[in-house]
């Protein structure tokens, strides 16, 4: 087993290193002068950059302090980021490169400049001819390039690696800006066939992937509990991940929590990141902070039932949460991963909502979501039962969003008999 995980180590490992190089030859070796101080930072960057990354990765894991930790996070996650963009940026530069070069070769005129861009400033003298500095007398030959003169291939490769790097740059920092904004209010309305004219209209907050640690701390937390207070919802699910790290290093970070406010409570379920950082003494932080842990538990509301399952990385028991009640009612699931839907479906249950998939998080994440869930955001049907996965409200690793805007759901119910 240790042998195959090593094994698995280095392959990650040569692919993370053979794609650092391509990105650092397309834009650091392809459009510097060897040897100069532009070559000599580009590279340190390229150098910094993974060991941050690797930094970030292990943090805590590793015993690193809580304080130190977020310190390297910050730049090691950016950088994740950042090169994966950059990457995909190189790689489309791929397809219009030789276009460009086509371009440049079709607009030169002079044959002496072909394969060069020259500034205004000077003019090329063609090989072999003598220079007017010097005497006629001068047995001609190769004159030196002038300093002004640009390769066609460097200045081809200073333009496609520009752009690959302030795209790069740009979608990161819109990204980044996105999670640290806070999340948005979304709200949809689901009807329930089961559910009694009595229980029509009840909003439930739905919140999810919040992952607090050593990126998002106290501050991100208070806004979360401001934002789903403001929606006065009936009650607030917390479908998982609600933390990375130990509830010591945390506790402070975690302590707004304490001020969520709706008219019948806050309800919890684990999600694995709460078994990677230690779920028994979060489950008992939760509930002092005034949430109801549910653990392969049911409570009966007016209504419907709310029920909850442990998550998949843990021992979920739907047996126990959803067997021996009154199917003439409404049962309402609380389950931190969407792959949970099938039993769900045969356990007759008529909402889950889920979390965990971030919606991809960042693109082209999403695709890869899609293939590893049942549904990676939104709401679906399956059978009788629906599913309704939020995209989270903060942000795992780097705390940068594309495409997959964070969220706090409001889900309102609906009766048919209203």
């Amino acid at each position: 087993m240790i042998l195959l995980f090593l094994l698995i180590f280095a392959v990650v490992l040569a692919i993370l290193a053979t794609a650092h190089w391509y990105v650092w030859r397309r834009l650091i070796r392809d459009t510097t002068a060897p040897r100069t101080r532009w070559r000599r930072a580009g590279t340190a960057v390229f150098v910094a950059g993974p060991i941050l990354a690797v930094g970030a990765l292990a943090g805590e894991q590793a015993g690193l302090p809580h304080t130190a930790a977020g310190i390297v996070a910050w730049p090691g996650y950016l950088w994740l980021a950042l090169f994966l963009y950059l990457f995909l940026g190189v790689l489309a530069g791929e397809v219009v490169r030789p276009l460009i070069s086509r371009l440049l070769a079709a607009r030169s005129k002079e044959p002496a400049t072909a394969g060069a861009i020259i500034t205004p400033a000077k003019e090329a003298v063609p090989v072999g001819a003598a220079r007017p500095d010097q005497p006629d007398s001068q047995e001609p030959g190769p004159s030196p390039v002038p300093r002004d003169v640009v390769s066609r291939r460097v200045f081809v490769s200073r333009v496609v690696g520009g752009a690959a790097a302030v795209v790069a740059a740009g979608t990161v920092g819109a990204g980044t800006y996105s999670v640290l904004n806070g999340p948005s209010i979304k709200r949809i309305t689901v009807p329930l066939a089961k559910l009694p004219r009595s229980a029509h209209g009840m909003r439930i907050a739905v919140v999810s992937d919040v992952h607090l640690g050593p990126v998002l701390g106290r501050r991100f937390c208070q806004g979360v509990v401001d934002t789903i207070n403001s929606t006065q919802p009936d009650l607030i699910a917390v479908v998982g991940d609600l933390i990375d790290g130990d509830v010591e290093d945390l506790a402070d970070s975690v302590e707004p929590l304490r001020g969520l406010a709706s008219r019948l409570g806050t309800f919890f379920v684990t999600g694995n990141h709460e078994y990677i950082s230690g779920v028994e003494p979060w489950v008992e932080k939760v509930r002092e902070l005034g949430m109801q842990p549910l653990r392969n538990a049911r409570v009966p509301l007016a209504g419907l039932d709310l029920a909850g399952v442990d998550d998949v990385q843990g021992v979920p028991d739907f047996g126990a949460a959803l067997d021996d009640r009154d199917r003439s009612r409404p049962v309402v699931l609380l389950a931190h991963q969407p792959v949970n839907i099938h039993e769900a479906v045969e356990h007759g249950v008529d909402l889950q909502l889920s979390g965990h998939t971030h919606g991809g998080q960042m693109w082209p994440g999403n695709y890869i979501a899609e293939l590893a869930n049942p549904t990676n955001a939104g709401l679906e049907r399956y059978g009788d039962t629906q599913l309704y996965v939020s995209r989270g409200a903060g942000a795992w690793g780097p705390p940068v969003r594309v495409g997959a805007p964070s969220d706090i759901t409001i889900v309102q119910l609906a009766s048919p008999q209203a």
